[in-house]
């Protein structure tokens, strides 16, 4: 009663038991002092680093106030630090960004010339970015009752290990933090308890780990109230490795032995203690699976299910079709946005439509700026520093780049992130990811970016809508071997209806649909300059994807950080996407293109 008295009046709501009210008083303690939280933040990292390589460069003097931070440390990119990062990596074990010891590099999912970046980090971080791990069930708790009542079913996987020059480990961040103390050995909570084996998301073999979480999810189908992976993506990879492995999962259920194939020690000692013979539920799966018609599949095998817990925010919107197709329309929370340099906040609403979703800063996880966004962004320089914009003084409604100082040592670092503003609770802002800032597509002077290829995805997929039909997944490339060189889209799609799938003619106009959506700069090299070709979609089989990802995996990428790349230009990749194509489609007409007026 006394939870309730304290916090019923509050802006997040009543919570669910003594520890969510604690988490709960945090946030809104955090919320409502941001910017003196910013403050006391940005002077412990620098008086913890004064004696830095990096800081001493730069001669603060120990100053840890912001103007003399502004004034003198400069806004940098990857390629800025790249040469104290090798360093650190190739055993320097001077304090060159960090006072503290560089404990391993997390692998960031962006490249720079080619490789995976590399981020410093150190022991204590994982302290700090579980504070904000232990604020998300305490919010979802108050938009969907007796969560501890069930446990949840996460797809989640680990990458094997990459080591250093030096011997430090070099590993995603998320295999970092599955292996971590904090994880490994976390206590008891009735809000985070899982189907999945500690030894089934520790197995670096990433189809031991997959059965296995699959199986257990199987067993306790009826004890999952929450599906959930990093990604949607993941999520969706999940469900096909059902479909392809339905009749080894029911045999395993039926006999009570675990597959052969599943040779990890640790795994099979684990899962003598889950696994007994159920002839009723392996029944039930085969009667499931064993339809060609896979439409809500996830609320047939596990009926309790409230939520879809993954990410469909930024790229991965495409995929929200999918999942509500074999769903039946089930919510898709977004918690959290993080990335491997620092975790940044959460979501405070949960339950709201993903392309509502915004995200809340916590003030205390890192030192943040806003480097106001312009379309095409000027360039910076040293020279001439940029005037960047505190965490309590952005404006509602304007795009900013996050920039970012972090207790392990990076300065007034651009993550690369395009967020809006779109409000704020108490004193902290929150934010909408808008786009990565790179740029996918270019012909001539035309650029396309992630966000406008999207939205051309999503124009097109209207005319699809009569058909029954969605586009699963999609890539692009800019073909310049013929003249004019135009974009190439490939396009993976779910057919509800075979008997109605889309003709060539709807294809064809999908094409000028996605044309009509692309920028002015576009159009008018294929209305008025004619430097830009026809946009061509090439449709590929069902599973082309799926594929793409494994090959990814082949070569070294982790199956928790992958995203499929919205643009591709590598040999084996475009031969692979080639060698499936079924057909191919041209836009029929020029999209519309008018001079613009210059004042």
């Amino acid at each position: 009663m006394a939870i309730d008295t304290a916090l019923s009046s509050s802006p997040l709501g009543v919570p669910a038991s003594e520890k969510d009210a604690k988490a709960l008083q945090f946030i809104e303690e955090m919320t409502r002092n941001a910017d003196s939280v910013q403050e006391k933040v940005l002077a412990e990292i620098l008086s913890r680093n004064a004696d830095t390589e990096y800081l001493q460069r730069f001669k603060l003097h120990g100053a840890t106030d912001r103007d003399t931070f502004k004034s003198k440390i400069p806004v940098v990119t990857y390629e800025d630090l790249q040469p104290e990062i090798q360093r650190i990596a190739n055993g320097d074990r001077s304090p060159i960004l960090s006072s503290h010891p560089i404990s391993e590099f997390l692998t960031s999912s962006g490249t720079s010339a080619g490789e995976r970046k590399l981020m410093p980090t150190i022991a204590e971080e994982w302290d700090r970015r579980c504070i904000l791990y232990s604020l998300l069930m305490p919010v979802m708790n108050l938009y969907v009752p007796d969560l501890n009542q069930g446990k949840g079913l996460y797809f989640l996987f680990v990458k094997a290990e990459a080591k250093t020059p030096s011997g430090l480990v070099a590993r995603p961040v998320l295999t970092s933090y599955y292996k971590s103390q904090q994880f490994r050995t976390r206590s008891y909570d009735p809000y985070n308890v899982y189907t999945s084996p500690n030894e089934a998301i520790l197995c670096a073999d990433s189809f031991q780990s997959m059965y296995t979480q699959m199986l257990c999810g199987l067993l306790m189908r009826e004890e999952v109230l929450r599906l959930g992976a990093v990604f949607a993506s993941g999520l969706i990879r999940a469900i096909k490795f059902l479909q392809l492995n339905w009749k080894e999962l029911a045999q395993d259920i039926s006999t009570g032995t675990l597959n052969p194939k599943i040779t990890d020690p640790s795994i099979r000692e684990c899962m003598t203690k889950i696994l007994k013979p159920n002839q009723e539920l392996a029944e039930f799966i085969t009667k499931e699976c064993c339809e060609e018609k896979w439409e809500g599949i996830i609320t047939r095998i596990w009926p309790k299910t409230k939520y879809l817990d993954v990410i469909v925010t930024g790229a991965m919107a495409q995929y929200i079709p999918t999942l509500d197709y074999y769903s039946g329309g089930l919510p898709t929370p977004c918690t959290m946005y993080a990335s491997s340099e620092c975790y940044f906040g959460l979501n405070l609403k949960p339950m709201s439509k993903p392309s509502e979703v915004s995200y809340t800063i916590m003030p205390n996880m890192g030192y943040f700026e806003f480097l106001p966004y312009e379309s095409p962004a000027p360039a910076l320089s040293r020279e001439s520093p940029p005037r960047l914009v505190d965490l309590a003084d952005v404006e509602v409604g304007k795009d900013y780049e996050l920039v970012i100082s972090t207790y392990a040592g990076l300065c007034r670092y651009r993550v690369g992130d395009i967020l809006r503003v779109t409000g704020f609770h108490n004193s902290a802002p929150q934010f909408q990811f808008i786009r990565r800032k790179n740029v996918l597509l270019s012909i001539d002077s035309d650029k396309t970016d992630e966000a406008e290829l999207q939205k051309g995805i999503d124009n097109a997929s209207l005319l699809l809508k009569e058909c029954n039909t969605s586009v699963v997944e999609y890539t692009s490339y800019a073909d310049t071997k013929a003249i004019p060189g135009h974009y190439v889209i490939f396009w993976e799609l779910l057919v509800k209806d075979p008997e109605n799938a889309p003709s060539d003619e709807v294809l064809n106009q999908c094409c000028l649909a996605m044309e009509e959506s692309l920028n002015s700069v576009y159009r008018q090299g294929r209305v008025a300059d004619n430097s830009i070709g026809p946009l061509e979609i090439r449709v590929v089989k069902n599973g082309t994807f799926e594929e793409l990802m494994d090959y990814a995996i082949s070569r070294g990428a982790s199956i928790n950080q992958y995203k499929v790349p919205r643009c591709v230009s590598f040999t084996p990749i475009m031969e692979l996407l080639d060698s499936r194509v079924v057909s191919v489609h041209f836009s029929p007409a020029l999209p519309h293109w008018t001079p613009e007026r210059r004042r």
